[in-house]
């Protein structure tokens, strides 16, 4: 018995038929950029800029990556996240070590003060990412996370 693919659904071809409004790029883009507006005067008073503290919080949940995948973790290009490694290593919140297996390979991983100062900017996160989620339900949002995952499947190039 042959089987048969599922058809694709037709899309759209133009910016102009779709609508800003109904383009997820678009959306997504002002989302996270609201997001990070939102944090970044909280993060000014602290010394910090969106970079460092997204560096931080990659940290706090997977220490000791190497900066390739630090900078896919953080979507930060590696020109830039050396720059704030360079800053954070001098403000003692960030050590780099050489790879045990392979010594071309630096890992990054977060100083008890960088830990502690992740600490403090994190209750400006939780309050953003609460409020943008206000009147999304627990089952709009597992949904919404599902299909970011396979959207994220769909276009990644890393395994991470």
């Amino acid at each position: 018995m042959e089987q048969k693919l599922p058809e694709k659904r037709q899309r759209i071809s133009t910016l102009g038929e779709i609508g800003l409004q109904q383009f997820a790029p678009y959306l997504m883009n002002r989302i996270m950029g609201r997001y990070n507006a939102t944090l970044r005067e909280d993060f000014r008073k602290q010394g910090l800029t969106i970079p460092q503290v997204r560096t931080l919080a990659v940290l706090s949940v997977t220490d000791g990556v190497t900066v390739n995948d630090l900078s896919v973790y953080t979507v930060i290009e590696q020109s830039t996240l050396s720059r704030t490694l360079d800053t954070l290593e001098v403000q003692g919140l960030v050590r780099r070590e050489q790879g045990v297996a392979d010594s071309r390979f630096r890992h990054v991983f977060l100083t008890d003060d960088g830990r502690a100062l992740f600490t403090r900017a994190w209750p400006a996160m939780h309050d953003a990412f609460e409020a943008m989620f206000d009147g999304v339900d627990d089952t709009e949002y597992a949904a919404l996370i599902a299909i970011l995952q396979k959207m994220l499947k769909n276009i990644r190039k890393h395994d991470i």
